[in-house]
């Protein structure tokens, strides 16, 4: 028994928890109040995607299908009697879907490994129309296998496998369905909650049905007083209001609250009094106080005050609740809300962490990474230190207040989160993750001898240089994701980017260098842009694809969103919104650019081209090639992009970068060299490291003193040295000598070609 159950409702990610419940359950420890967290969206699917499953699932198909002369949502006529030949095809096969699921999924688990030489070889996985997509072309097809392996190949496959299904249960037996959303429509735009409402009068769905199962057992065996349901996207929406419904006809002594990213972006307007017959409460922004608050006045006062007038009086914080027939907000408590420091580690105990599934929808090593793996979410601060992007939710609380967490406490909370979930990758899921604490995170990485895989998403600032990038890598970071957006200076400025296309391809380039994947957002159809600009910017990333800076992207058409600059200013941006009455959702804002350009017609060709140039290919085509209608000629240079990267700006070495040696000890021998009759003694220094073997020769006293200089800017020493402390110690070293009365210049040796060498080998400036 405990006080509070989390749920997440149907769908997120099959890989990995979305992480709202781990976050609140590791404050409410902090508190000492008890709580049981559930991911009911993997549990669904796991119960759908299972022998007995699809059993159950292909006998309703059954019935709908005798039941009708169509297929459910066809676009057919109703007297036409031709089938979908691929739904035909599935359920022709579904006995060989029934024998092979529980294989699959135990595979995708990684509990199943051997079946991978199964997959690959053919002939075991049934096939439907998502399989016309491989690619049969060896020399294409070996570019992402080749890189990824077999196993990743056969988690390919089988994610086509569950595609095709997918489509199966979308077109035979439920239409809502999808993995990483459930009647997402529903809770797009919704100005109005008439058409969510009048859905959720009808009859369950089959989804629903399942889900309500499992939340019912879940619910006799926690027994909770206040039920926390996160939506954090419009394709939780439905299914919350579902299991709110569920709870108030079955267990109407249960008290029920909503939270997470779509109240707190979508609910700051809510008027309509219907959304309290399935919820108590509706909390915005931090959940940490307001859920606290909420477990007093639910778990408390119910007991000292059983009548609901009086139980409302207690402070809350934030929250939306029907009071004497109206729809009130509360934030009538003067305690201020917890800091970053104060809310504890993530808690991930209860979720089904072995049973996520991991697969790979496109095969390219960077893109899956928001598929396969089961990674920790951790934020290394909260809100956007930039906060000023345009087309962003600048004014809210999740953006707006910028707070980081210093690095001793999130490499802390690594180690706490290692232990109990026994994995060790990491997905720091930041706005934009600050440079500097970036940095010390891979410091304190580094010295704590942690091994860990970690990306975040960042911002492409200049702060992220060639020996940054190595220390980052060194550390455990693999990949990062940023945003390039609509890749037009122009229009960056615009946006209020504070980057450029030059900075944000030599930025790229310095991950790429070290070793690090890089993502990038794009964007198009941002306000003003014109069709020139769209083009511009497709080839602006078809070079930096073709000269291997990116390695993965995704186009995302511009939303007008209510909380941002464009939304809350649109005139500023040359647009003209439409206005609605709101008295439920209101985020995305149907606007007109005054341009007058339909920017929907190019999101096809965008993303076919990216989806190519994604797999290393077609670098070759005209842009022409990608859209069924006339476009401009890019007047973007073929070699821009190349020119960008051999422009970079070196300056000298700041005096107050760090110097850090990421390296080990070497090994010394001392020799002699001789020159026009002179001679003096040399040491030759070898260094080692996990690839390959440096050597570099310097002078005796110049080599003993660099020696021991390594150990003192190890990383492993807390204190890091400066570039102009070096300096001082140097000279003052050499000054001293006799050999060196008149001065030795640390410049010189420092960008000495031995030295050059190191700093290619682990000598970091940062």
């Amino acid at each position: 028994m405990k006080d509070l159950l989390l749920i997440t409702p149907p769908f997120t990610q099959l890989n990995t928890p979305y992480p709202a419940t781990a976050y609140l359950k590791g404050f409410l420890n902090t508190k000492n109040i008890g709580a049981f967290q559930m991911d009911l969206g993997i549990e669904v699917i796991l119960e759908l995607f299972s022998k007995e499953g699809l059993t159950a699932i292909f006998e309703n198909a059954t019935q709908n299908l005798n039941s009708k002369t169509q297929i459910p949502n066809s676009k057919k006529k109703p007297n036409s009697n031709t089938q979908d030949p691929n739904l035909e095809r599935i359920y022709s096969l579904r006995q060989d879907y029934i024998n092979t699921i529980d294989a699959v999924i135990a595979f995708l688990q990684g509990k199943n490994q051997t079946l991978a030489r199964q997959i690959c070889a053919g002939n075991f996985l049934p096939e439907a129309s998502r399989f016309e997509q491989l690619d049969d072309d060896p020399e294409t097809s070996g570019w992402a296998f080749g890189s990824m392996g077999m196993q990743d190949k056969a988690k390919h496959l089988a994610t086509l496998y569950l595609e095709d299904l997918s489509d199966f249960i979308k077109e035979a037996v439920d239409e809502n369905f999808g993995f990483s959303r459930y009647a997402e429509r529903l809770g797009r735009s919704a100005n109005s909650f008439e058409e969510l409402y009048s859905h959720l009068q009808n009859e369950l769905t089959y989804i629903d049905t399942i889900a309500l199962q499992i939340l019912e057992e879940r619910l006799k065996q926690v027994q909770p007083k206040l039920v926390l349901i996160s939506v954090p996207f419009p394709g939780n929406l439905y299914s919350a209001f579902r299991c709110a419904q569920f709870i108030k006809k079955q267990f109407p002594e249960i008290k029920t609250a909503m939270g997470g990213g779509f109240p707190n972006t979508e609910l700051r307007d809510l008027k309509d009094k219907r959304v309290f017959e399935f919820f108590d409460f509706i909390t915005l922004d931090d959940g940490e106080l307001p859920v606290e608050l909420l477990h007093n006045t639910v778990c408390h006062t119910e007991q000292a005050s059983p009548e609901p007038s009086r139980r409302v009086e207690v402070p809350l914080k934030r929250t939306f609740l029907l009071e004497n027939g109206e729809v009130v907000y509360k934030n009538n408590s003067t305690q201020p809300d917890y800091k970053q420091s104060e809310v504890g580690t993530p808690d991930y105990s209860d979720l089904l962490l072995e049973d996520y599934i991991s697969v790979i929808e496109i095969a390219n090593p960077m893109h899956s990474l928001w598929s396969d793996g089961r990674w920790n979410k951790l934020t290394m601060a909260h809100g956007c230190y930039w906060g000023k992007c345009t087309f962003c939710d600048i004014s809210l609380d999740y953006i707006k207040l910028y707070e980081p967490i210093a690095a001793k406490t999130l490499v802390d909370r690594m180690e706490e989160i290692i232990a109990q979930t026994g994995e060790t990758g990491f997905h720091f899921v930041d706005e934009a993750a600050p440079p500097a604490l970036m940095r010390e995170v891979a410091l304190e990485i580094l010295r704590r001898k942690l091994t860990v895989s970690w990306w975040t998403n960042i911002r492409f600032e200049k702060s992220f240089t060639g020996n940054l990038c190595l220390l980052l890598k060194a550390s455990g970071c693999i990949a990062v994701s940023g945003g390039l957006e609509v890749a037009s200076d122009r229009l960056l400025e615009l946006i209020q980017k504070g980057v450029t296309v030059e900075q944000v391809a030599q930025v790229t380039r310095n991950f790429t260098e070290a070793g690090i994947m890089v993502h990038g957002y794009l964007m198009y159809g941002y306000p003003t842009q014109t069709v020139q600009e769209t083009v511009d910017s497709l080839e602006m990333v078809r070079q930096m694809f073709e000269l291997g800076i990116l390695q993965s992207g995704f186009w995302h058409q511009f939303a007008m969103t209510a909380h941002s600059p464009v939304g809350m200013f649109p005139e500023e941006f040359g647009v003209i919104p439409e206005i609605n009455s709101i008295t439920f959702a209101n985020n995305d804002i149907q606007f007109k650019d005054k341009t007058g350009i339909n920017h929907d017609k190019f999101s096809f060709g965008l993303k076919k081209s990216l989806f190519n140039f994604m797999h290393g290919i077609c670098f070759d085509y005209e842009l022409q090639d990608w859209f069924d209608f006339k476009i401009p000629t890019t007047t973007i240079p073929s070699d821009y992009i190349v020119s960008c990267l051999e422009r970079e700006d070196h300056f000298a070495t700041k005096p107050s970068a760090k110097i850090i040696w990421i390296g080990g000890k070497p090994l010394s021998e001392t020799f002699t060299k001789s020159k026009k009759g002179n001679s003096w003694e040399m040491m030759q220094l070898t260094f080692h490291d996990k690839r390959e073997t440096v050597e570099i020769s310097l002078e005796k006293d110049k080599a003993e003193w660099f020696i021991n200089t390594l150990e003192l800017l190890s990383v492993a020493n807390e204190k890091a040295t400066t570039f102009s402390q070096l300096k001082t110690g140097f000279e003052n070293q050499f000054t001293s000598s006799v050999r060196y009365s008149s001065g030795e210049d640390f410049e010189l040796f420092w960008y000495s070609k031995p030295l050059n060498t190191l700093r290619e080998f682990g000598l970091l400036v940062i």
